[in-house]
């Protein structure tokens, strides 16, 4: 097999990149769609003053996220065709984390909303702290942790990282 081109591992990593935020952009959306309609819904009207601010930080956090999970898009269509594809993929590397971040803001916030709409306060307390652990383990801690496992990742055996620490 011939080693890939710089050209051709930046076209790959944006690929690979698009294929991350579809998955994302599907879940954010999903989440989105359900706080938007949320206000609409009869129980609504039964929420506390604290079961409304929490709704607002979920449902602003959802926007974020959509906005930047979906910033790569118009990034690219910005620059299409320039040869920017290493500034591209740094962008869109940022702005996926950014969005995965206000996605997890998100959804524990509507956790803690539905939680506390439905059991008392400190259950809802605890079982949104557990919820926002549960996502960090497997967003944040578990890859940190495997990218020190050793070298058996096939797929990104020429991805050097001093080479590729901007991405």
């Amino acid at each position: 097999m011939s080693k890939e081109t710089e050209r051709q591992r930046w076209q790959r990593n944006f690929a690979d990149l698009l294929q991350e935020l579809r998955v994302a952009q599907t879940g954010v959306q999903i989440l989105f769609a359900f706080l938007l309609t949320l206000p609409f819904s009869n129980g609504f009207t039964r929420t506390t003053d604290f079961q409304k601010d929490v709704y607002v930080v979920s449902l602003l956090a959802a926007a974020a996220a959509t906005a930047l999970i979906i910033s790569p898009v118009a990034f690219h269509r910005a620059l299409f065709r320039q040869g920017r594809k290493p500034e591209l993929v740094r962008f869109a590397h940022l702005m996926a984390s950014g969005g995965l971040a206000f996605m997890l803001v998100s959804m524990v916030s509507a956790v803690l909303l539905i939680t506390d709409f439905v059991l008392d306060r400190p259950l809802a307390f605890v079982l949104s702290a557990l919820t926002a652990l549960w996502f960090l383990g497997f967003w944040a801690l578990l890859p940190f942790v495997r990218r020190n496992w050793g070298e058996d990742d096939i797929d990104d055996e020429d991805d050097d990282p001093r080479t590729l620490a901007g991405d």
